[in-house]
């Protein structure tokens, strides 16, 4: 720090202290409100004086150049992300920040896992420089596991010497989820330096279903927090250990109703809320952190825990200390709402800046900067025999859907077969899955069976595919699947949903085939067209675009594909096709 640097800092400390007692005029004072108390567990009916980002005092008697009466309306500390992909919005950065911050969300903690898969360093550095400049924190965790795992093909591989320069940046948190838990289990020396640089840093957790010795073995490594847990028996073990719980409620994954029961006065201070992947159809129409409280507090859950839960405990896991309350010294990031029935988001104030109204942003969006990112669908030239499944049994290994979740069901079925090949039976819900590997051109395609997505006619694609991000692709007839992914090709990543050869709807999604770069209201209309094209052809999946997308991630049990290959997840290798 540089002499002039320091005396800054010094001044603006002196500054503060001014303000505090009275002897400076504050810029700001929030007059008739009601503070959320996130230490006592109360609400106070008090005034809040704020100087630049910083709340000073609370009470009355400060004098200010603005003036803002609440009138009686609630303030709580601004809501906290503890897990997101901000990738899986469909959009950048700046459009994310647009959404969620009307929302109340003033702060997420990001894991660029997705852009990193397929873009490695230059993917993370284009999040981090493209979350500048916008009323909204972007903390980012390290992505651990790049690729997730060795049974796949990715566009990056990043290794503890990789990632070592980010872990020491300001806004950087710890190391993301490690997904790799056999990796760690075995002692696997890669995961095991990872582990060891991130140093007093956190380190995330990603461990659906893991119990007894090898959760133990888990978290001794230092595992310290997971956002998997889908019952309340399996997170109840995982905080008995020490493991802080990240409730999720996100697009594929929707946990919170579950897990809502686990919550009580003794344990709720290492819990917290997190949205993992949400798509932009549920943040304009459900909400982001706003709906697991609002929801939260619909099922009964004492106010005070729900508000510590959407922000504060989140804060104190990520040693946050300037954020999570509303008391002196804290930076001014406050969401007002009107009652705790309709839990309206009426005001949101970002370092004591109001940037937020009834709903809309009213900030300027910052000029948006330049930042490239290169091509990443890159496949190999498809003569259109490529989806040929030569029939090698009358058994086969399908995946299963499960409804709400992204894990899945190993199923064991007969195959339906024509002239020697496997084909799609709408009629009993069975459809040919493909993965084609698109960073690399290397031709690789991992070919399955998909059971539970209802689809009866033409196909669907997408380069988004957890989490090596490759073109995961369904549907009945060879012309229409190929036609789906060839779509996806031109358009230089997105989606396509096809039908008698004829296109019905696509998004373009040029940044790394994960994001657009266009608004998120935009986005949203597209794919809600997406989802009413694959209506029109019979899908029955909840969300079909993300559902789809989570069938070639191979750390979810029980079964998924990539263009390696089936993958049995509990046995952590390729099985084949047929049994």
């Amino acid at each position: 720090m540089s002499p002039s640097q320091y005396n800054k800092k010094v001044q603006l400390l002196s500054d503060i202290i001014d303000a505090a007692t009275g002897r400076v005029t504050c810029d700001l004072v929030l007059h008739n409100a009601r503070v959320i108390n996130v230490y006592t567990c109360e609400t106070i009916e008090t005034d809040v004086a704020i100087l630049g980002d910083t709340i000073v005092g609370l009470g009355s008697g400060y004098k200010s150049k603005n003036q803002v009466n609440l009138r009686g309306m609630y303030l709580a500390p601004g809501f906290i992300d503890g897990h997101v992909h901000i990738e899986s919005s469909m959009v950048e950065v700046p459009q994310f920040a647009r959404a969620v911050v009307p929302l109340g969300t003033t702060s997420v903690v990001a894991d660029p896992h997705e852009i990193a898969n397929v873009l490695g360093y230059e993917g993370i550095r284009y999040m981090m420089d493209s979350s500048k400049y916008n009323p909204l924190n972007v903390f980012f965790m390290m992505s651990s596991c790049v690729p997730a795992s060795p049974l796949e093909t990715a566009g990056s591989e990043l290794r503890a010497f990789d990632i070592f320069p980010f872990l020491r940046e300001k806004w950087v948190l710890g190391l993301g989820e490690m997904m790799n838990y056999p990796g760690v289990l075995d002692n696997d020396k890669e995961v095991l330096d990872k582990l060891k640089i991130s140093g007093d840093k956190r380190i995330d957790g990603h461990a659906p279903g893991m119990t007894g010795m090898d959760l133990n073995a888990y978290i001794a490594a230092g595992v310290a927090s997971d956002h998997e847990c889908t019952t309340v028996n399996e997170a109840r073990e995982k905080l008995r250990l020490g493991m802080s719980i990240m409730i999720r409620e996100g697009s594929g994954s929707k946990n919170l109703l579950d897990l809502l029961p686990l919550i009580n006065h003794e344990n709720e201070r290492f819990c917290f809320f997190c949205t993992d992947d949400r798509h932009p159809n549920d943040i304009l129409e459900q909400g982001h952190i706003n709906f697991m409280v609002k929801t939260a507090l619909q099922t009964g859950l004492d106010p005070y825990i729900a508000i510590r839960m959407a922000g504060y405990n989140t804060a104190e896991y990520f040693g946050l200390r300037k954020l999570g309350a509303i008391a002196p010294g804290k930076t001014a990031d406050m969401v007002v709402f009107d009652n705790w029935q309709d839990f309206n988001i009426r005001q949101v104030y970002k370092n004591g800046a109001l940037v937020a109204q009834d709903g809309a942003a009213i900030y300027e969006v910052p000029a948006k900067p330049e930042y490239p990112v290169r091509s990443s669908v890159n496949i190999k030239w498809l003569e259109g025999d490529e989806f040929n499944i030569p029939a090698q049994g009358d058994r086969c290994r399908v995946i299963g859907i499960m409804p709400h979740q992204i894990t899945t069901e190993l199923l064991e079925m007969d195959c339906t077969r024509e002239n020697g090949l496997v084909v799609s039976d709408p009629q009993r819900d069975i459809l040919r899955l493909y993965v084609l590997e698109r960073h690399r051109a290397s031709g690789k395609i991992g070919k399955g069976l998909l059971r539970g997505f209802g689809l009866k006619r033409g196909a669907i694609a997408s380069s988004i595919a957890h989490d090596s991000h490759n073109i995961i692709v369904t549907g009945i007839h060879d012309h229409d699947i190929f036609k789906a992914v060839t779509t996806i090709n031109k358009m230089g990543g997105g989606i396509a949903i096809v039908n008698d050869g004829q296109v019905l709807e696509t998004l373009e999604l040029p940044i790394a085939g994960l994001m657009s770069n266009q608004p998120l209201e935009e986005v949203s209309i597209k794919t809600k067209a997406l989802i009413q094209a694959a209506r029109s052809l019979g899908v029955t999946a909840d969300d079909p675009l993300m559902t789809l997308a989570f069938m070639a991630l191979p750390v979810i049990p029980k079964l998924k594909l990539t263009d390696k290959g089936l993958v049995d997840v509990e046995k952590f290798q390729h099985v084949p096709l047929f049994l």
